[in-house]
């Protein structure tokens, strides 16, 4: 049978004040109520937590090692208690927020529609960079970075993990259609293709991808490079435009391959799995504002 708070209180107040009185007074409830629960309490338990006296209350030694604990208890139980009603309160203040543009525009915008219906007091400021920024020198609360997962063993940030995503080879219909074969068949068959880079990831030399066994194989697509651009955005237009091949996230291609612009070059074999999280500083207490937005932002990607 489980113990009931309302009892925990009621011991933690007789503790406390020393007397059944000033517990009573402390908690606004009638002096029998207070002993009726520290009583029920030491029948619940099977232990004798206090010595009582006409003149003085003392613990005994399991009620010393039992208000340890539910001093800890009820802690704990209070700040689950605030936390939920703190989600009901008007939040107000700024709030500066960063991603990529694409992330931004697919994911971001439209959660910040829904959050800040939510939260009209609240002033929320999005800027988007290709690259990553100091989230201490450019004072952001808040930023979304995408990337493999050994980008974010080491960091300075705090990291919420939001969900993953694929990187999927796509192309032109165009020039999947001008192979001999009519298919790109082997990891070999793609690396021999122009291919388009993305700054951002033009770093990585070598792929791993996984054939339809989970077996692994390394390619490399910079070696046919025929083209940089930092913005995901141009090498979504360049791949759609066929000037070949480009790396881009499967939630950023999605319409384009449903509608036949873009054709995964490789559907067969995939890459491993990307990385979401939202980064912020360290700090002692998270502020109620920043608590909500990753609450809810990790909501709205998850649905």
């Amino acid at each position: 049978m489980g113990v009931s708070l309302d009892r925990l209180t009621a011991f933690r107040a007789v503790v406390e004040t020393r007397s059944f009185t000033g517990a009573a007074k402390q908690l606004n409830q009638a002096r029998a109520a207070v002993s009726f629960n520290v009583k029920q309490l030491e029948i619940e338990l099977g232990v004798t937590l206090l010595h009582r006296t006409t003149r003085s209350l003392a613990l005994t030694d399991a009620g010393e090692r039992f208000y340890a604990r539910a001093l800890r208890i009820l802690t704990e139980a209070e700040e689950a208690i605030a936390e939920a009603r703190a989600e009901q309160t008007v939040l107000s203040g700024s709030l500066r927020l960063t991603s990529t543009v694409e992330y931004g525009v697919a994911v971001i915008a439209p959660a910040l529609q829904k959050f800040t219906t939510l939260h009209p007091d609240l002033d929320v400021q999005f800027e988007a960079y290709a690259t990553n920024v100091d989230l201490l020198r450019d004072r952001f609360d808040v930023a979304i970075r995408l990337g493999r997962n050994e980008q974010f063993q080491i960091t300075p940030y705090v990291g919420i993990h939001l969900g993953t995503y694929q990187l999927r080879p796509v192309a032109s219909p165009s020039i999947i259609a001008g192979l001999a074969a009519g298919a790109v068949g082997t990891p070999e068959m793609l690396s021999a293709l122009p291919f388009i880079s993305n700054a951002t990831v033009a770093h990585v030399k070598s792929w791993t991808m996984f054939d339809p066994d989970g077996g692994e194989c390394a390619i490399e697509l910079s070696r046919h490079s025929r083209l940089l651009a930092n913005n995901a955005s141009v090498v979504k237009a360049l791949a759609s435009a066929g000037a070949g091949v480009a790396l881009l996230p499967d939630w950023f291609v999605k319409q384009e391959l449903a509608d036949g612009t873009l054709v995964d070059a490789l559907p067969s074999y995939r890459l491993p799995d990307q990385q979401i999280y939202a980064m912020h500083l360290p700090m002692p207490t998270v502020p109620q504002k920043i608590k909500a937005w990753l609450r809810f932002l990790k909501d709205h990607v998850r649905r």
